[in-house]
């Protein structure tokens, strides 16, 4: 186990980090898409509304008022249903509680002194998001310079000395409780977890050289639709983490081909409306393809898309809403031939789904990941680039930098190699 993962504690990736703002399931889903648009990540925290105003909320009242994890894709699948493409004011104008899934388990509350490996082994079972307190008496420092006591790492201890150290480790005092009760919260994400790990990959050695597969980080189990299908099949798939599906073709010998994807990191700041639409009306592979603006009238109606913010602002200003035609690019892909299947060629931009192959090393992964924002890479064979085999997420990345040295080959490339890799 390497060191770093012992000695730094959650508090460490907590400096800089903005405090939370709770977002309430009474919420419009138009707030939560504005909101998801300005969050860092493709899904927002939800919570039910706090009804005891001035009341100390200790942790388990607050974890009980966590609802779930609203993303973009929920959005656009709630939006792409038939009621709601009839009466789209109305839908933007729903709740937040009849659209996210509800999930408790996805955040947990944790100490700032809590180890990093300890928050890795929860995000590695399931845990997408840490809420940690913004300590007032909190430091900053690593364990390492902490105070261990009979074997535990003493939480939150300010100008302690003497007896008092043992006291405040089994029972902290009804005064620093309620301060620390009153503490502003921030969020950790996985994301955050990555950030961290990829700035100290020497001390994670030899793990970074190594190829994914060697260190069983690819994942075969991966939500896939056939890109003939409608699209809005995708969102019956029900995938969990990642929250993402491959569109793909089915060659004759029964290998998948991936044209693209259908996840919430693609759809993060895009039309929304525009995307509900073409999620009920096209298939999978025209979905991720693109469609032509110039495409048959009788495949694409006008209709009023106002859900960006500048056109809500027109909105509520009290002038029309521009009516305009579908459009790919409004989705956030960039459009090609309509004709899906016949003579078209392979495209590339914000459309070509992220991938790497099985022989790329953890480091280069992990970079992709972060320099793309997203939460996972698909995986394809090392001599077909569109075949695609698997796929790496968030969760098989920290159980492979928590594996011990034992447990997997070491990779014999060198540090230059890695760094090309990296680059490329």
């Amino acid at each position: 186990m390497a060191s770093v993962l012992l000695y730094h504690v959650v508090g460490d990736l907590t400096v800089g980090k903005p405090e939370l703002v709770e977002f309430c399931d009474v919420e419009t889903v138009e707030s939560a898409i504005r909101a998801i648009g300005e969050s860092t990540e493709c899904g927002i925290p939800v919570w039910k509304r706090s009804f005891h105003v001035g009341m100390i909320e200790n942790n388990e009242m607050r974890q009980q008022r966590f609802v779930g994890i609203l993303t973009s894709l929920d959005i656009i699948s709630f939006l792409a249903k038939s009621q709601c493409l009839e009466d789209q004011d109305k839908a933007m104008k729903t709740q937040v509680s009849d659209v996210v899934v509800p999930n408790n388990t996805l955040l947990k509350i944790v100490d700032p002194g809590t180890r990093l490996i300890d928050a890795l082994e929860m995000m590695k079972q399931g845990v997408r998001r840490l809420l940690v307190p913004k300590s007032k008496v909190w430091k900053g420092m690593s364990k390492r310079f902490s105070i261990l006591y009979n074997g535990k790492w003493l939480k939150n201890i300010d100008n302690c000395s003497g007896n008092n150290l043992i006291a405040n480790a089994n029972r902290p005092s009804s005064s620093s409780a309620a301060a620390y009760m009153r503490d502003k919260f921030c969020c950790l994400s996985r994301e955050d977890m990555i950030r961290f790990l990829i700035g100290c990959l020497g001390a994670l050695a030899p793990l970074p050289l190594s190829s994914i597969s060697s260190l069983g980080a690819l994942n075969l189990s991966y939500s896939s639709i056939e890109a003939s299908l409608p699209a809005v099949e995708a969102t019956q798939k029900h995938p969990g983490d990642p929250t993402a599906v491959a569109v793909v073709e089915i060659t004759q010998d029964g290998r998948h081909k991936i044209l693209g994807e259908i996840s919430a990191s693609k759809l993060w700041k895009c039309d929304y409306l525009a995307a509900a639409w073409a999620l009920a009306n096209l298939s999978a592979g025209q979905f991720v393809m693109g469609a032509e603006d110039n495409v048959s009238s009788r495949l694409l109606p006008d209709f009023s898309v106002n859900s960006t913010v500048e056109d809500n602002k027109v909105a509520n200003g009290g002038g029309s809403a521009r009516a305009r035609k579908f459009s790919s690019r409004s989705i956030g892909f960039n459009p090609v031939s309509p004709s899906f299947g016949m003579g078209r060629t392979m495209y590339r931009g914000r459309s070509a789904p992220l991938t790497c192959k099985t022989s790329s090393s953890l480091a280069a992964v992990m970079a992709q990941m972060l320099s793309h924002r997203a939460n996972h890479v698909w995986v394809t064979e090392d001599d077909n680039d569109d075949v695609l085999v698997g796929m790496v997420g968030y969760a098989d990345i920290l159980v492979a930098v928590t594996k011990q040295p034992a447990a997997f080959i070491p990779s014999t490339r060198s540090i230059t190699e890695l760094a090309s890799e990296i680059q490329s």
